[in-house]
């Protein structure tokens, strides 16, 4: 898969069949609009492109009550890859491209840049300043510039039409520590990305636990605070069983500037990762997160919570 940006792009003689939108997750209600965009470009021997954004728009149109979001740029691309799409066109989003009419995103990007002959969204597709941009209006330049298109319903999940599959409705089931839920409608479990840190130092030391401390981006979604039975990849091996805390550790009184901790715990495994690039994926809920009296009741429990972890990943 070409990733480009849209200055970058050289329309193809061919023509190109395109979708636009956030795609955070990736989720499968994503995949069912990259599916029959697929399907409907090679009944017409056009290139299939998506279009998407190198952060979610609402981080520059509402910052404050912007999303946490499902994937970062890197895992998105990877994503969009194994839909077998064959470009991606990533656009800026910044303060200029927000005041950007709906209009002049079809002239300069689809038309423009892309040479569009087909756009497949999803029905409540919305774009441009002010969100002014809808399936109509597409339809309206379509005719005018030649290009079809074409909406596609909202699939369900779990819930039929009344629950479509969605970013919000992952991100709450996420948010809830859900993640089995969520794994269901992205695909895959949800996964999180950072380098291993050093930490506090109280899980080999005090505790007989080590554990990788994982430094993921603030505006990436984490699970409620609590243990999770997951899986742990870096350079050196791909989807190690551990359990997973997500949180303040509440037993002890040092709590940083207070942003959630991600520390895994490998099982079966020694050894140091300390830098390493980290990807932790999260399987299952075990149990809420809670303080403890004392150092070995807190032990006792971690070596509940790996048992427990050891089962669920079997």
């Amino acid at each position: 898969m070409e990733v480009v940006g849209p200055d970058e792009c050289t329309p193809t003689a061919r023509g190109a069949a395109v979708t636009v939108g956030a795609y955070d997750g990736v989720h499968l209600g994503h995949r069912h609009v990259i599916a029959r965009l697929r399907e409907l470009a090679d009944s017409r021997h056009l290139e299939t492109v998506v279009v998407t954004f190198d952060r979610h728009p609402a981080t520059i149109v509402r910052p404050e009550s912007a999303p946490p979001t499902l994937t970062d740029l890197e895992q998105k691309l990877e994503l969009l890859a194994d839909c077998g799409v064959d470009r991606t066109v990533v656009v800026t989003f910044d303060r200029a491209r927000s005041d950007e009419t709906a209009d002049d995103f079809v002239t300069s990007v689809l038309v423009g840049a892309l040479a569009a002959r087909l756009v497949v969204v999803g029905r409540d597709f919305h774009f441009g300043h002010g969100r002014k941009g809808d399936v109509a209006l597409l339809g309206e330049m379509g005719g005018a510039f030649g290009f079809e298109v074409e909406p596609i319903a909202l699939i369900g999940g779990g819930g039929g039409e009344e629950a479509p599959v969605s970013s919000t409705r992952i991100r709450r089931l996420i948010a809830d520590g859900d993640v089995a839920d969520a794994a269901t409608l992205l695909g895959r479990p949800h996964q999180v990305r950072g380098r291993v840190e050093h930490g506090a130092g109280r899980g080999a030391a005090l505790l007989g636990y080590p554990t990788a401390n994982v430094g993921v981006a603030p505006e990436i979604a984490l699970p409620a605070p609590g243990v999770y039975a997951g899986r742990f990849s870096w350079r050196g091996a791909d989807g190690h069983p551990a359990a997973i805390s997500v949180g303040q550790p509440p037993t002890f009184d040092d709590q940083g500037d207070g942003s959630p901790v991600v520390e895994a715990y490998l099982l079966d495994f020694d050894g140091d990762l300390y830098d390493e690039a980290a990807r932790v994926t999260f399987e299952r809920w075990l149990r809420p997160q809670r303080a403890f009296d004392d150092l070995d009741a807190l032990a006792a429990q971690m070596a509940d919570d790996v048992e427990a972890a050891r089962r669920v990943l079997a």
